[in-house]
């Protein structure tokens, strides 16, 4: 029996609805679609040889969630370990949901898609790829749901430092962290700030000689205990943990609310109260902030980096991590030297620079023989794009859990394929409305709203945005958990086999 269904899996090329990434998007899409839709097949194309996506490519040391499980984890499974998780705690999860849901006989490990192009005739996407061996395969779809994320897993972002061929010691990149490195008794540079960094500098500090963070610019960090009270007390009064999930995963959302439109509101006020926090966990009333600890932006303008138990700063206190704010002038043959002349030695260089963008995977796309240029696109609700039919694209959160839009995403496009189905329809896609025509168009997101990196660097191959709440992805969770379930499928923005939604009649699309 395992023989003839393996032998029927890899027989069967075409699917109700292809999936693209096995990572935190595509297992959670999945889940939604058996779920929602039971009677469609489908499959998970995956080019890494196993599922997790961001949380199999990260293999530096630390590697944990800057987000709360409670909120990260999926609505249908709760989440019972602490709310800041390693790594392989994420990916132990994950592969709980894969098993516990038959998702495993539906992925396709190994496959690398290499183009996509949608027919209008036929209304079938034609999906290349090839697999581990280098063979071609071709797979259709009636619908394609783009879950791969948003940067390159094979090629960081590195700028492009003076002298780095001098440096005689070793240099890499976080994301191209080889785990079996043993960096015991070394000094260690980490140039960055960010999460990455502020996950990964603790960890070596527990081994290593000493860690220098050499950033550019200061960021914002929150320091919490790595627990959640009230789950603790609901488990103690023997509350079932599907109820304690939901319950503390509101309560959750319903404080990360608060605290993001405080930091439009008040900064300055939340600036003070995440100081108290880090003196409460340094022991020290005197803890001194500057130049190292104040950014120049406004709170949540870039990601507000968690910091359980205070780990960087209590490491920087016991003298084992040094703080250089500067920028990087060049490499040396021993380490670097920054603009104002200081001279840092390393026996590792870890650049915790960010990622380099990869919208739709870096995937050529084309629609009726036509190449698809997605900043030609008008996005709507981050999801779905002007002159691409039968297509979903998994954006999720920046300010909140990732995940969150990935199961509001999951009941949408359900939604829309049972709409779909029930009216016999076989294409859709969404088109600016007679009211729309003359809205003005701007980049994905406002500089002034959320602008790290390698978002800005990529803002150019990004999609655009309207002026519009449907036509916008606007990072506010809290706004579109309730816009998205109420969304009319029978708007005038939706266009059906060639019929906008609300007339009898065809028009242009």
């Amino acid at each position: 029996m395992a023989t003839a269904a393996v032998a029927a899996k890899d027989l069967a090329t075409h699917v109700d609805v292809l999936i693209v990434g096995a990572g935190i998007s595509g297992i959670g899409s999945a889940y939604h679609l058996q779920e929602q839709c039971p009677g469609k097949s489908y499959a998970i194309l995956e080019m890494k040889d196993t599922f997790g996506g961001t949380w199999e490519t990260h293999k530096y040391p630390g590697v944990r969630s800057d987000s709360d499980l409670y909120t990260f984890g999926y609505r249908f499974k709760p989440w019972v370990g602490t709310p800041i998780a390693s790594g392989q705690a994420i990916l132990d999860y994950m592969g709980e949901v894969i098993e516990e849901n038959g998702i495993a006989e539906h992925i396709r490990y190994g496959h690398r898609i290499t183009a996509c192009s949608f027919d209008s005739q036929s209304n079938l996407w034609t999906i290349e790829a090839t697999d581990k061996g280098g063979q071609a395969k071709t797979f259709t779809a009636n619908f394609l749901w783009m879950c791969q994320g948003y940067y390159d897993h094979e090629t960081p972002y590195i700028p492009e430092w003076k002298g780095m061929d001098q440096y005689k010691g070793k240099f890499v990149h976080a994301q191209l962290w080889d785990p079996g490195t043993d960096y015991t008794g070394k000094k260690i540079l980490v140039i960055g700030s960010g999460a990455t960094a502020a996950t990964v500098i603790p960890a070596f500090a527990e081994k290593a000689a000493h860690v220098t963070m050499l950033q550019r610019s200061p960021t914002y960090f929150y320091c919490a205990e790595n627990k959640n009270e009230l789950a603790d007390k609901l488990r103690a009064g023997g509350i079932d943990e599907p109820t304690i999930h939901r319950v503390v995963r509101t309560q959750i959302m319903h404080d990360q609310d608060v605290m993001t439109k405080r930091c439009q509101t008040e900064p300055d006020a939340v600036f003070e109260e995440l100081k108290m926090l880090v003196r409460a966990f340094t022991g020290k009333d005197d803890f001194e902030f500057e130049p190292h600890f104040t950014p120049k932006y406004r709170i949540w303008q870039q990601r507000l980096a968690f910091c359980p138990e205070g780990d960087i700063f209590r490491a920087a206190v016991a003298g084992k991590v040094s703080i250089v704010t500067d920028t990087l002038d060049t490499f040396t043959e021993t380490g670097v030297r920054t603009a104002d002349g200081t001279e840092i030695e390393a026996d590792i260089i870890v650049a915790c620079t960010g990622f380099r963008l990869s919208v739709m995977g870096d995937i050529p796309f084309k629609v009726d023989g036509q190449p698809v240029n997605w900043h030609d696109t008008i996005n709507y609700r981050g999801m779905m794009f002007t002159g691409v039919p039968n297509m979903a694209w998994v954006m999720g959160y920046f300010r909140a859990s990732w995940t969150l839009r990935v199961d509001m995403m999951g009941d949408f496009v359900c939604n829309l394929l049972n709409r779909m189905d029930r009216n016999g329809v076989k294409r859709v896609e969404v088109a600016l409305r007679e009211e729309d025509h003359n809205m003005p168009l701007g980049d994905w997101i406002e500089n002034d709203n959320f602008n790290p990196g390698y978002l800005m660097r990529g803002l150019k191959e990004m999609p655009q945005r309207g002026d519009k709440p449907e036509w916008r992805h606007n990072q506010d969770y809290w706004a579109e958990k309730n816009q998205i379930p109420n969304t009319d499928l029978e708007g005038g923005e939706f266009v059906y086999d060639g019929v906008r939604a609300g007339l009898k009649v065809t028009e242009p699309a």
